[in-house]
């Protein structure tokens, strides 16, 4: 990149901060939560902060500093957050924020990088406080904070439709070769091989998720060590921030902060709690764990259909299968009414209705490509 590349960079990146500076006292100025103007004042220094350094660094590198200029867009917001309020502009600024923040990850420039995690913090004090449009409070504080996680539905969701992905696959996959009128003992073989290849192939894509996502996240708090390492009093205005969007008092938000960034012990887990969402201690979880279980529950959905050609064959065997699928589809669909609320009758035969469909479908599929290559 050659130094006129860098210039323009510069400047973009200071209209940036000034348009999200003035953004920011125009949010001050039409909101009556006093609490709230607060924290957008105060953002609204940081932004103009992080101007002044590209205004340095503009004149450092002989250039001339451009004129900021309200555009249509600030216009806009004045407008609507003037009629309608500033909480129904909340979601822009979420995405203003989280694109200022992704601008400045992707750019080769120190200063740059220091910036985009403070713009990412920005994103997620908007992101929450524009699901709420107002101070958080109870719940709200709970799922912010990450001490309620809605873990326990999402570990019985994912059991269940792993377990159904393993039963309504290697149906479909058994029901066709048997169309076809293929031995019992090709369609055994070819049921197990759909088992441990779909098994195999959730547990490797389940692994490469959860891996994935822990070295984003250890990059992630590696940044944030850093940042905290460098500028521990923008760590803490930052996180005071956060507390106050939380509905705390300013004062106290900036006490806690202080006394949170002043502990080393617990300075590092807080930020990447508080800042990131990101709990040090667990990482998202275990890649082989989460990987082993993939494995198992798509092999016992997948067993059901296939179990019966260990010892039957022909129609006998057939009929069997569907049988023993057919009370699996039942109890994965009142598995289901665990995490929905709704009727388990309802739920246990839409869940039999859709996998035989589908089972039905691949033996009429397997039934006329046996006839047609049987002659």
């Amino acid at each position: 990149m050659t130094a006129s590349d860098d210039l323009k960079r510069y400047k973009r990146n200071l209209l940036e901060e000034l348009e999200a500076a003035e953004l920011y006292d125009i949010m001050t100025l039409h909101e009556k939560n006093e609490s709230l103007a607060d924290i957008y004042k105060r953002l609204a220094e940081t932004e103009r902060s992080h101007a002044a350094k590209w205004v340095k660094k503009i004149e450092e590198s002989g250039g001339v500093v451009p004129v900021f200029k309200k555009g249509w867009r600030l216009r806009t917001y004045t407008f609507l957050s003037k009629v309608l309020g500033t909480s129904f502009i909340l979601p822009s600024v979420a995405a203003i924020e989280s694109k200022a923040g992704s601008s400045y990850s992707e750019q080769n420039d120190p200063l740059a990088q220091s910036m985009a995690a403070q713009e990412r913090s920005h994103s997620r004090i908007f992101r929450v406080l524009s699901k709420e449009g107002k101070g958080l409070e109870g719940g709200a504080v709970a799922r912010l904070e990450g001490r309620h996680p809605a873990t326990g539905g999402n570990a019985l969701r994912a059991a269940v439709l792993g377990a159904n992905d393993g039963l309504v696959s290697n149906l479909s996959l058994v029901m066709g070769v048997a169309g076809a009128e293929m031995s019992a003992h090709t369609i055994l073989i070819t049921g197990l091989a759909g088992l441990l290849a779909g098994a195999i192939s959730m547990a490797l894509g389940e692994w490469l998720s959860v891996q994935s996502s822990r070295e984003l996240y250890e990059n992630q708090i590696g940044i944030e060590q850093e940042e905290l390492e460098e500028s521990p009093e923008e760590e803490m205005e930052e996180l005071a921030l956060i507390y106050q969007a939380k509905g705390i008092a300013p004062e106290k938000a900036r006490q806690m902060a202080h006394h949170m960034i002043s502990d080393p012990n617990t300075a590092l887990d807080t930020l990447a709690r508080e800042e990131l969402g990101i709990d040090p201690d667990e990482l998202g979880g275990s890649a082989w764990e989460a990987a082993l279980t993939s494995f198992f529950l798509f092999s016992i959905g997948a067993i059901f259909p296939v179990f019966p050609f260990f010892f039957l064959e022909g129609t006998a065997a057939i009929i069997l299968s569907a049988l023993l699928s057919t009370i699996g589809l039942f109890l994965i669909g009142a598995g289901i009414t665990l995490v929905t609320g709704k009727s388990l009758l309802f739920s246990g035969l839409r869940q039999i209705f859709f996998g035989l469909s589908a089972a039905g479908v691949t033996y009429v599929i397997g039934r006329l490509i046996g006839v047609s290559l049987g002659g």
